[in-house]
């Protein structure tokens, strides 16, 4: 057996609770991982209430006990005959089948986690397991919206692939930029040679410079549709129906991504403004892992902490997720 943190309801950070589960066997094409750190993101949270604000029909019924976590740094304890490049005792660190696991199955808030060897990359050696388990889901999204999509699967959110586009030499907009992929995306960006305009509340300022922004807007002082002009990308890490106010902000020929396009309507407006609006569903990828790896490696993008619970604490972790205004990532520390 191992400690884990399940649910049996769906509800609020109270229904989270740590007890005894089961220690998953590895599949074939699977390896055991001991986790040593995992992070809560937003899928975490939303199935953790059945996510409720989905439409009726789309909400899950709940295959109860739920493990929730995708996030997780540790250390292969256990490898299928038919797996090669890993062996026990390698340090890891991996987003645990997303989205196929969406509803439940990624399993990585407890002591043990199985994961597919292809989702799976070696963790940096400098870093600690706090920060590469912070890294996971909110790294592949930045790198999967503006370096390298990495897969050929259908998109969900629109006909058409997405497709990053070049960076280097252009004015590139983060909103949401303190967050866990905004302070992400900021670094990718600026390691791809863009000038960097970072949106967050003021108090996020600092960080943001620190992190490499070119320049900082405070939302809550001004509106950035008003002070902006002629860029060339805008990655909304906000998204929904707000986002379409970043039109005003793009040149022709410019972008808008958005990495949470649902309730998004402006694609009349966008079209008629000739700016390419794209999305994509960030998926796992341990080969991408593998690629940004020197790049947390060696300092040029660093993963923040927001806060840092013991498993035992997750239904604190959940409260302070449901809290909001996040800087970084949440960590639950395991081992």
């Amino acid at each position: 057996m191992m400690k884990a943190a399940r649910q049996h309801a769906f509800g609020g950070p109270e229904v989270v609770v740590y007890e005894d589960a089961p220690v998953p066997d590895p599949a074939p094409g699977e390896i055991r991982i001991r986790v040593k750190a995992a992070s809560l993101n937003p899928p975490d949270w939303y199935l953790r209430d059945g996510y409720r604000a989905l439409p009726p029909d789309w909400q899950p019924e709940g295959d109860f006990p739920l493990i929730l976590g995708t996030d997780i740094s540790g250390v292969v304890d256990a490898v299928a005959e038919d797996v090669a490049g890993f062996s026990p005792g390698d340090e890891v660190y991996a987003m645990v089948r997303f989205p196929e696991g969406m509803m439940g199955q990624s399993m990585g808030h407890a002591e043990y986690v199985t994961a597919p060897a292809d989702q799976v990359g070696k963790k940096p050696a400098s870093i600690d397991h706090a920060a590469a388990a912070g890294a996971p889901m909110s790294l592949l999204t930045a790198w999967q919206f503006l370096i390298e999509l990495g897969h050929e699967v259908p998109n969900p959110f629109q006909a058409k692939p997405h497709v990053p586009v070049p960076l280097k030499g252009k004015r590139v907009l983060v909103n949401g930029a303190a967050g866990g992929v905004g302070h992400l995306a900021l670094q990718v960006a600026k390691w791809q040679g863009a000038h960097v305009i970072a949106v967050a509340s003021g108090r996020h300022g600092d960080l943001l410079r620190d992190l490499g922004a070119d320049e900082v807007v405070d939302y809550t002082q001004v509106k950035v549709e008003e002070i902006y002009r002629d860029l060339d990308l805008v990655i909304d890490c906000v998204g929904g129906a707000p986002a379409a106010r970043f039109l005003e902000t793009l040149a022709r020929g410019g972008a808008l991504f958005i990495v949470n396009p649902l309730g998004f309507d402006g694609y009349a407006e966008a079209d008629r403004r000739g700016i390419t609006i794209s999305a994509t569903q960030v998926r796992s990828n341990g080969a991408q892992l593998d690629a940004a790896s020197s790049l947390l490696g060696d300092g040029t993008i660093r993963v923040v902490i927001d806060s840092e619970f013991s498993l035992s604490e997750v239904a604190k972790a959940h409260a302070r997720a449901a809290e909001g205004h996040i800087q970084g990532k949440i960590i639950l520390n395991i081992a």
